[in-house]
């Protein structure tokens, strides 16, 4: 959660850190910060709510700070509550991405000690905690590295000095620094694709790093070791980090739309890297697929993709929710991740532990230089652009396809896969540039929006799907949403079914459908009102949303519609759909 970001160069530095942060505010966007120097002095900008530019001060015309962009975890929405943080005497302010889980027992100390706190925050301790080391070390980089051994969880942090210096420090929580080789810029940041436009080189931080930048220097310190080392960057290679509308009012409806050329990005993809990943499959134990959330889902479609069309023994697991397969997991196995920040903590953590196990990882991540890439033995980049809605779309179908072409090829299918595939993003493009099926999901829209709660049934390869149809209904619509397994729909959920409960039935043209036609029934019988999703129309249905048919992939096919829904109701409800309350996009703390 939280997005960091520093800059240094030619460049209004408010101005370059405000539209960084803009880019970033899917990670957090309860309130926001800036600190820029000042001359000698720093000044700092914080507000509650969305990022926002500032008047012309002279702030403005600084050309180094740092900013940041909140969700809360301690303390309320407030200004106060805001990062950056100055300390006492105002020659330093920091700004952190994490959670310090020893905060209380830290804060407690500090406090006997004669230390006053503005904020309910655990990012002030880290200030304070500096300004109490600075009293014994001869200098902020000692104090800095002092304090930051004391933290316990995942935490980053960013520091400005009065002397015009960024101090920026990982441990868990995301950091990459960016620079322009032609104009000597330097970025730092919480993800590659922040400031990807204005950069040609990144350097990702490994976990107890830290750099000290200033104008045309940059210094790096691993304290996990107590050595310098020399800071190799890398070539950065984005294929689309535009990040714009086009003329879309909102960032969901566009990222839906584009889903089509996500899918097709994933035919251009390196042959060899298949080939390794066929290899390891096919001689794998167990295949394990692991994500949180819409990736969670994605992780449960990919292994049914597996255990469908591979026959490979293939089981999901959510990652908060892996502990128990700790003693299970062998140097014979295969996890295979997907995740569209590549920096989930409770995912990172499994891998942390299985890693040492010798599992083999292998991940899909939309986010270059992502920590669970570099944690791959085979890392799979989407290349689906920025996703900068909060609720992904185009990413977790992305995801998906991925998994249904990964069960192909390493059957030897591989045409038949791409063929699929190819079809699919055709059918998929002339089913979202029809006018009429918008219109269909928007009268939809209209009935469900006095509605409280909705149901949903799938089954087979539509399981999966209806989750994500529910995931999608409650983090834009905030409603009730209730996914389940058609034929388990007897034995406990239908107590809920009376006159005028909406159920959404997905289906496709599969062996399936006598289950979704029973359930149909069953709920048409308590009065239900029944809207049938899928290319036939099956049992006695109030309404009907035909999806094109497209065989294998229906279930990539029929989230498109799902989805839609999500949106247009949430718009109805007049609710903030690209940044929906309490959420956000990167979860890198627990």
């Amino acid at each position: 959660m939280c997005g960091i970001y520093g800059y240094i160069g030619s460049k209004s530095a408010h101005e370059v850190i405000t539209d960084g942060l803009k880019r970033l505010d899917y990670r957090g966007y309860d309130s926001w910060g800036v600190a820029v120097m000042n001359e000698k002095d720093i000044e700092v900008t914080k507000d509650v709510g969305l990022v926002k530019s500032i008047e012309e001060t002279a702030a403005k015309h600084s050309h180094i700070g740092i900013g940041h962009t909140r969700w809360a975890t301690h303390g309320a929405v407030t200004v106060l509550n805001a990062h950056p943080h100055l300390s006492t005497d105002k020659t330093f302010t920091l700004a952190q991405n994490g959670i310090v889980e020893n905060f209380k027992e830290l804060k407690d100390d500090l406090v006997k000690k004669g230390y006053k706190f503005e904020s309910q925050t655990d990012t002030e301790v880290i200030v304070r905690l500096i300004e109490e080391e600075m009293k014994t070390l001869p200098n902020i980089h000692d104090a800095i590295i002092k304090t930051f051994r004391k933290l316990t969880g995942r935490n980053t942090i960013i520091v400005l000095t009065h002397k015009g210096e960024i101090i920026a420090a990982r441990n868990g929580s995301p950091l990459v620094i960016g620079q322009n080789s032609k104009t000597s810029e330097m970025y730092v940041s919480s993800d590659t694709l922040s400031f990807a436009p204005y950069v040609d080189e990144i350097l990702v931080m490994e976990n107890m790093q830290i750099v000290y930048l200033t104008e045309n220097k940059i210094k790096a310190h691993d304290m996990a070791k107590g050595t310098d080392f020399d800071p190799q960057f890398e070539k950065l290679d984005v294929k689309n980090s535009i990040v714009d509308k086009a003329g879309y009012e909102h960032y969901m409806l566009k990222e839906i739309h584009e889903t089509p050329e996500s899918i097709s990005a994933i035919l251009h993809s390196n042959t060899e890297k298949y080939l390794s990943l066929a290899g390891l499959l096919k001689t794998s134990r167990t295949v394990y697929t692991m994500g949180s959330g819409s990736a969670g889902v994605a992780a449960a479609q990919i292994a049914f993709y597996l255990r469908q069309n591979s026959k490979l023994n293939a089981i999901s697991l959510i990652g908060a929710e892996a502990q128990e397969y700790f003693p299970l997991f062998t140097k014979d196995d295969v996890i295979i991740v997907p995740s569209q920040s590549g920096e989930t903590a409770d995912v990172l953590e499994v891998l942390e532990v299985i890693k040492k196990k010798g599992t083999h990882i292998v991940s899909y991540v939309n986010m270059p230089g992502s920590m669970i890439t570099r944690m791959s033995e085979i890392g799979f980049l989407a290349e689906a652009g920025p996703e900068v809605c909060v609720m992904s779309t185009k990413v977790f179908t992305s995801q998906i396809a991925w998994g249904y072409y990964v069960s192909k090829y390493i059957m030897g299918n591989k045409d038949l896969g791409e063929k699929e595939l190819i079809t699919l993003t055709k059918t998929m493009k002339g089913y979202l540039e029809d006018k009429k099926n918008h219109d269909a999901l928007i009268e939809l829209a209209k009935m469900l929006k006095e509605k409280h709660d909705i149901f949903l049934l799938g089954k087979y390869q539509n399981f999966a799907v209806m989750h994500e149809g529910m995931i999608k209904l409650i983090e834009g619509t905030y409603k009730h949403a209730h996914a389940l397994p058609a034929g388990d729909l007897k034995h406990y959920a239908i107590t809920l079914i009376e006159q005028g409960v909406p159920v959404i039935a997905v289906y496709g043209d599969d062996i399936a459908n006598s289950d979704i036609e029973n359930s149909i029934s069953q709920v048409k019988a308590r009065g239900a009102t029944v809207i049938g999703v899928g290319p036939i129309r099956h049992g006695n249905l109030d309404h009907f949303l035909r999806i094109p048919n497209t065989g294998e992939t229906q279930a990539i096919m029929n989230i498109i519609p799902l989805q839609l829904l999500a949106y247009y109701l949430a718009k109805e409800l007049g609710n903030s759909i690209d940044k929906p309350r309490n959420i956000a996009k990167s979860v890198t703390v627990k």
